[in-house]
């Protein structure tokens, strides 16, 4: 009796996990005010880095392909990045504009970058052996960043879960509920010892992740921490542009292009600044035009962006991405107040303008001047009471009895990557519905 009696108490964690809801109680949903100041943000740093550096190719989806799998694996006995300075990482951050940093704590490769007590295959056993989880929060709390966390839900290097090369078949040997308690004990550590403002999670598209495993994720991170932020890649789907009443998470995560204007639902781009996540060497680099567009037109979509640089082996961030960052970082400086803490819309953006809005300012992103005058579409029971470029002069400009407003653009346009006029409305502008 006492033999049976302590397998049940063995077997007792995998019996309740398979028993699991696949929905969580609305109660424990991350609030509508935290949501909020998430995203006032606007501008966030994502980071793809490991040991894979080593070989310049992509982290995760190259183990077994380009990189053979043995040779991957090992790759972290010969990863030593003394040149890595986390306030250098977030000092660049910092100086870019951004508001918030995500590092790959750990990609689909398995490799943990903190010293995690689940697992040999963490930085701890690098001949670097210095903790970069948490060295990055504590950069980040002296420069005022809030610390984010990646996360993948699979894991193609731990035995227990069933597929170990993207692509190939379940392994009949695995066992995914014991692979979803140590997927429990590596967050316990993460959120317990780092505290992060967001969790990114990932690898939540292969057939052995289901929705019961991800109810019962956020159900136990909630409990650890009930303002943690949680993406929408923790339930199991394909589906990250968008966000439903069922969805596992807080927020849609769009990838490798700008989301959809969207007034109801949170949601951020997730976009390199590079072509490859993780560094690669001499990968084509988006210009500073790119990076601004592609910064305000996802605000004007009243969206999130986290860029993501991609850093050496050695541990530096390259020089070019740094001073792309900064030029960036420049812009903010003077328009800022256009992105911060804005609402998008009410237009849908397009290659000549987009437009943020906040209190009674409508501010109208010029990305090309095509003519010298730009009209915007009619806002009903809208009226203009003064138009000015920001940081600048007063604007000319003409509203007819719909409601249409046309600017007279000036001859040069202060910046030729996005230059902002600012709209005052007698009305708030954040209430305009959407101009179809």
């Amino acid at each position: 009796m006492k033999y049976f009696f302590n397998l049940l108490i063995l077997f007792l964690p995998f019996c309740q996990l398979k028993a699991q809801s696949s929905s969580i109680d609305p109660s424990i949903k991350t609030s509508k005010a935290l949501m909020d100041d998430f995203m006032d943000q606007r501008f966030g740093m994502f980071i793809h880095w490991g040991p894979v550096t080593l070989r310049g190719t992509e982290i995760g989806w190259s183990r077994g392909t380009s990189v053979p799998t043995e040779d991957y694996d090992n790759l972290y006995k010969e990863f030593n990045p003394v040149l890595f300075d986390a306030n250098a990482w977030v000092k660049a951050a910092k100086e870019a504009g951004m508001k918030y940093l995500t590092i790959t704590a750990k990609h689909h490769d398995g490799f943990c970058l903190w010293p995690t007590k689940v697992s040999n295959y963490n930085i701890m056993n690098s001949p670097y052996k210095k903790d970069i989880v948490g060295e990055l929060a504590r950069a980040c709390k002296k420069y005022d960043i809030k610390f984010c966390i990646y996360f993948t839900v699979l894991d193609w290097h731990d035995p227990d879960y069933p597929i170990h090369i993207s692509g190939s078949k379940a392994d009949p040997n695995a066992n995914m509920d014991k692979f979803v308690i140590t997927m429990k004990s590596e967050l316990q550590e993460l959120v317990t010892n780092y505290h992060p403002y967001m969790l990114w999670f990932d690898g939540n598209w292969e057939s052995p992740w289901k929705n019961e495993y991800a109810a019962n994720i956020y159900t136990f991170l909630k409990k650890l921490d009930p303002n943690v932020i949680i993406n929408n890649r923790l339930g199991a789907n394909d589906n990250h542009p968008t966000l439903t009443h069922e969805t596992i998470g807080d927020f849609a995560t769009p990838e490798q292009r700008i989301g959809e204007l969207n007034m109801k639902t949170p949601w951020e781009t997730c976009m390199t600044i590079c072509n490859q996540w993780a560094w690669k060497p001499n990968d084509t680099m988006k210009t500073l035009k790119q990076c601004i567009q592609t910064l305000v037109k996802t605000a004007g979509g009243n969206g999130n962006l986290l860029f993501n640089v991609g850093p050496m082996p050695d541990g530096r961030m390259e020089e070019r991405q740094v001073k792309r960052l900064k030029e960036m970082g420049d812009w903010l400086k003077i328009y800022g107040e256009s992105v911060y803490g804005t609402k998008g819309g009410p237009f849908k953006p397009n290659e000549a303008f987009a437009a943020t809005r906040k209190g009674n300012k409508l501010y109208v992103h010029i990305f090309e001047k095509k003519s010298n005058t730009l009209t915007l579409p009619a806002i009903a029971n809208v009226k203009v009471k003064q138009a000015y470029l920001l940081k600048g002069d007063k604007i000319n400009y003409n509203q007819d009895t719909d409601g249409a407003v046309t600017l007279q653009l000036p001859g040069q346009l202060p910046d030729s990557n996005d230059s902002v006029i600012v709209l005052e409305l007698t009305t708030n502008a954040e209430t305009i519905p959407v101009v179809s």
